[in-house]
């Protein structure tokens, strides 16, 4: 494995979810085994200072240098993002600026939804080659084609495109950060999402999906590998569905009891289980913010 690679993540969170955020980075660090510092950058929608002190003292600075990118004041009007109804964040968004949020030094950086585990050393996933794709990601193990009629490309024939084609998860996503910009990938996945909203029913990845059909490098699936499942030692856990910090979690028990040894390791050590009430008030407060907060129209 090569000890030269420059490694540049990216996640974007709220309050809320920072307590995954911080699994997530310990079982990152835990795992990892090279002499170069991780640049972990997190687009942060609204973190309070104490938070943020709190999430850095509970990493190793040799290992883990966190940047933060505040998205207050972060406009975006000129890109006309859509307004939904449903209880997806408006920040999920936010990974398609990525490439205009970051500087032009870094060609190629990892985004990861902050509701995973990394149980590998990360140095791995930044060894493969993208080739002349823009992505690479993992094919979702619910969905696979676009023809699904569950959560697929439903209308895939109107757009002229087949049924056969692979759809990919989009929380895992390796970027080559030049060719996303010259092939304009955020402006054509709003432009998409706007033109086919009644089809989009995960906004962003239903996007990135109809944009990028012959453009995404197919990766290993353990590298997003859904919590359901009961593989033993996948590179990474993606906790779809009910998150681990919930009562009603239904995944792999295995999987929600590695989450809390990693959290153990953080400043979040003893922090209770989240209530369904507060699951419940969360989502209705995205609804709300979606429709209500200006920066997002």
């Amino acid at each position: 494995m090569k000890t030269n690679i420059d490694i540049n993540i990216i996640v974007t969170t709220d309050e809320t979810f920072l307590v995954l955020l911080a699994a997530l980075i310990k079982s990152i660090e835990s795992n990892y085994q090279g002499d170069q510092v991780i640049h972990f950058f997190i687009l942060a929608d609204n973190i309070s200072t104490v938070n943020k002190q709190k999430l850095e003292k509970s990493f190793n600075f040799h290992k883990i240098d966190i940047i933060w990118i505040d998205l207050e004041g972060v406009s975006l009007k000129e890109y006309n993002f859509p307004i939904d109804f449903s209880s997806f964040p408006q920040n999920i968004y936010m990974r398609l600026l990525i490439p205009y949020l970051i500087g032009d030094h870094i060609n190629k950086i990892l985004y990861l939804d902050v509701d995973m585990l990394v149980l590998t050393d990360i140095r791995a996933i930044f060894e493969i080659d993208l080739g002349d794709n823009i992505v690479a990601a993992v094919v979702d193990p619910r969905v696979k084609l676009f023809a699904n009629k569950w959560g697929g490309i439903l209308n895939y024939k109107l757009l002229g495109l087949s049924g056969d084609l692979p759809y990919f998860n989009s929380g895992l996503l390796m970027i080559d950060m030049q060719k996303w910009r010259n092939f304009e990938v955020t402006q054509k996945v709003v432009e998409c999402i706007n033109h086919n909203k009644k089809y989009a029913q995960y906004p962003d990845q239903y996007g990135l999906n109809v944009v990028l059909p012959n453009q995404w490098k197919q990766i290993d699936p353990m590298w997003n590998y859904f919590s359901d499942g009961t593989e033993s030692n996948p590179n990474i856990i993606h906790f779809i569905g009910r998150k681990p910090i919930y009562p009603s979690y239904k995944g792999n028990i295995l999987f929600q009891e590695l989450f809390f040894r990693y959290l153990s390791k953080t400043l979040w050590m003893n922090t209770p289980k989240a209530t369904e009430w507060g699951r419940l008030i969360k989502k209705i407060e995205n609804i709300f913010n979606k429709v209500f907060k200006t920066r997002f129209k």
